[in-house]
């Protein structure tokens, strides 16, 4: 059985004026749960909760960016999670929340605590739905955004591949709004992109196509395929497993596994 991590951007769940995308949520969860039936273990990262606590309410006064995002993520988490709730919950699916912290993957009891807890959860077929606790985690103790949290459950979950979902579809060889720049399709682990890659905040998360890229490079060199694609192309999880030369993506090579 092939263990996917798949990563959610907050871009991928919000519409163009910031809401909640239910419709684009209920395919993704629809394109899980067949990635379950087809015998692939998956573990959800999944940004939003800042975006959906957001639009639960007026604030009266000035917060400061801390507080803001204190507050929203509190409203917010608890609104994402009784979604995807709902939605697995049709496919017979039960999920489980695991809101975790930067300094959980240093080596020590920690670590080891949520590694067991998401495998004893995965060993009786509960899915986990991973986020930062973004109550508690601000400033030095934050993730650089979900894409690095992605890569460091796939990595501890010894995962085989890694799907970072956004609204592009991979990485250019120029500005993605020029017409004769072209997706690059496959990268090996070891050579360097950084010449293709933008230094710029995605417009709902925290992260871009910088923080993408080094998470990809890392999972790569440790093994773990890892594929940037458009979380909002229809069908994208499934093409992805089934069809991955005629979908348009950045794939990075992973470096072989040492036997």
């Amino acid at each position: 059985m092939k263990r996917i991590v798949v990563k959610i951007g907050s871009n991928v769940l919000t519409r163009a004026d910031g809401k909640l995308d239910v419709t684009r949520m209920s395919a993704l969860v629809d394109q899980i749960a067949w990635l379950r039936q087809h015998d692939y273990e998956v573990i959800l990262v999944s940004s939003g909760a800042v975006a959906c606590g957001r639009r639960e309410l007026k604030v009266e006064g000035q917060l400061d960016n801390v507080e803001q995002r204190q507050l929203f993520s509190a409203l917010g988490q608890v609104k994402l999670i009784g979604l995807y709730y709902d939605l697995f919950r049709e496919h017979h699916i039960h999920v489980g929340q695991v809101l975790t912290m930067k300094e959980n993957f240093e080596p020590g009891e920690q670590y080891n605590n949520q590694k067991a807890c998401m495998q004893v959860m995965l060993e009786n077929s509960v899915l986990p739905i991973v986020n930062e606790n973004d109550t508690v985690c601000v400033t030095e103790l934050m993730f650089t955004d979900n894409d690095e949290l992605s890569g460091l459950i796939a990595q501890m979950m010894e995962a085989d591949e890694l799907y970072m979902l956004s609204n592009v579809d991979g990485i250019y060889n120029g500005e993605p709004s020029d017409p004769h720049s072209r997706i690059i399709p496959s990268v090996y682990h070891d050579r360097d992109l950084s010449e293709y890659i933008v230094e710029e905040r995605s417009q709902q998360g925290r992260g871009g196509m910088a923080s993408k890229y080094k998470t990809a490079q890392t999972c790569a060199r440790a093994g773990i395929r890892v594929v940037i694609a458009n979380g909002k192309r229809d069908n994208i999880l499934p093409d992805l497993v089934e069809l991955p030369l005629e979908t348009m993506h950045t794939e990075f090579v992973p470096k072989p596994k040492s036997k």
